[in-house]
């Protein structure tokens, strides 16, 4: 029996220019298996993303936000 453990990762985004943006960048990660809710802060420019860290990983997170179009980066804060 395997137990999943979630992951709360925080990536910080560039190239935001529109709140539609952030249904393109939640859909695109949301799609990834092991992702479990995506939240994105138009104003602070934050992506919170909980996620299986055993089944995806923060790099998968940051492609995933890449495929969108915009960049990211996992962020301290």
């Amino acid at each position: 029996m395997t137990t999943s453990t979630t992951t709360h990762t925080v990536l910080r985004a560039e190239g935001f220019s529109c709140p539609s943006c952030v249904a393109k960048i939640e859909k695109q990660v949301g799609r990834l298996k092991g992702v479990e809710s995506v939240k994105v802060h138009f104003a602070s420019a934050r992506i919170e993303i909980d996620h299986d860290a055993e089944r995806v990983s923060v790099d998968d997170l940051v492609a995933a936000v890449a495929k969108a179009g915009y960049k990211a980066a996992p962020s301290a804060f």
